[in-house]
């Protein structure tokens, strides 16, 4: 592996490390960018030791991961293709791959849903040895409770195949994979597990049905608000996997309450998500990407609003919002207030401009508006007319 050109040192030599999380090639909310953001960062400071371990759903996975083949697989001797091989031969369904992003780190990917005959078994055992309950018929916990198990598998066969040779850190985002953590723990498999919360799951139901929630959040009773959102299986996971843990970290000062009171332990350390302030090394390169991509969102005004009406480019503001489409939590709410009053104090000040406020969020869809497409069709055929004219 080529060395990057901004790489830091070489990181623990001696480790391996194993992250997990459930977005991994299956983009669902926030921690998909995460993970995508810090890739580039990490492999070249781990290198080959660093491998994302992730459930295996093929739509999703489609057009993102690469898997080796069993050609390719068998030339390998690294610990996670080991493993890999090890499993296959014992008839689990898994693959080691490419994620196909910047990067290009290793994954592993295990299908849940063959973990489905077991889920009795699993579940009789998640509140036999960890008191945490589950329901009979959440498809969600199931998927969850299955690749947990799964997951315990991989990081178990890795450990024991590197037991004098590496010390290996499993690295578990969130309650839906941290459900791995508290079985390793009993079983003293020899795995650093380290545990990130980016909101507390109960955090999140009680910031979207009372906006003052943290000045008496001291006061929150965990399990009676658990089971009053229906949610205590995942909380109660969620908790075990923070209480299992070696290190427990969250991301802001903000979630450190939560988890002080939601959790009932303190983080060992805060580690906030962080933007990548290099990817354009000179100034002159960010101009020219910003002058291309705002031509393209140009295009694409013009296609939306031009059939209806039209108004000066020049003299518009762009403005973006994202996040996960939890109208409240993500502050959608206040967004449109803003927008209202913004709208009120343009007409009333008699200014010229117009603002087009961009909402990007994952929402299910059926297809693009054709309407959409026809105007971007016409406007096409009318910028390749006037370019014919001028030449």
């Amino acid at each position: 592996m080529q060395p990057h050109p901004h790489a830091p040192d070489v990181l623990f030599p001696n480790s391996l490390l194993i992250e997990v999380a459930w977005e991994v090639c299956n983009q669902v909310g926030g921690i998909y960018t995460v993970i995508r953001s810090k890739v580039p960062a990490t492999v070249p400071a781990w290198g080959d030791r660093y491998c994302l371990l992730g459930p295996y759903f093929p739509q999703q996975a489609q057009g993102e991961f690469e898997s080796y083949n069993d050609e390719q697989l068998a030339t390998m001797n690294d610990p996670y293709a080991r493993a890999v091989r090890t499993l296959h031969e014992q008839g689990y369904d898994i693959c080691l791959g490419v994620w196909l992003i910047t990067g290009r780190p290793r994954a592993v990917l295990i299908n849940p849903f063959q973990n489905y005959n077991r889920l009795g078994e699993l579940k009789a055992d998640l509140w036999r040895d960890h008191q945490v309950p589950m329901p009979d018929n959440d498809d969600l916990l199931h998927q969850v409770v299955a690749f947990g198990d799964l997951a315990r598998v991989f990081v178990e066969e890795v450990a024991r195949q590197t037991v004098g040779q590496y010390q290996v850190i499993g690295h578990f985002h969130e309650w839906m994979t941290g459900v791995a953590i508290p079985e390793l723990r009993r079983r003293q498999v020899p795995v650093h597990l380290v545990f990130t919360t980016h909101a507390t799951l109960l955090g999140r139901y009680l910031a979207m049905n009372d906006p003052n929630f943290y000045d008496h959040l001291m006061l929150v009773d965990w399990r009676s608000q658990a089971r009053h959102f229906n949610i205590e299986p995942a909380v109660s996971m969620e908790r075990a996997a923070a209480h299992g843990s070696h290190v427990f970290t969250t991301v802001s000062e903000l979630t450190v309450r939560e988890c002080i009171y939601l959790l009932d332990r303190i983080p060992d350390a805060v580690l906030p998500n962080g933007l990548n302030i290099e990817r354009f090394v000179a100034l002159h390169e960010f101009q020219n990407l910003h002058k291309l991509y705002k031509d393209k969102i140009h295009e694409f005004v013009m296609a939306h609003f031009f059939q209806s009406y039209a108004f000066d480019l020049d003299q518009t503001i762009y403005l973006f919002t994202s996040g996960r489409y939890e109208y409240h939590n993500k502050g959608f709410d206040l967004t449109l207030e803003a927008l209202a009053r913004l709208n009120h104090r343009l007409q009333q000040s008699g200014l010229e401009g117009q603002v087009v406020m961009f909402f990007i969020t994952k929402r299910p869809y059926t297809s693009i508006n054709p309407l959409v497409l026809q105007s971007r069709a016409q406007l096409d055929e009318v910028r390749e007319t006037c370019r014919a004219i001028e030449e």
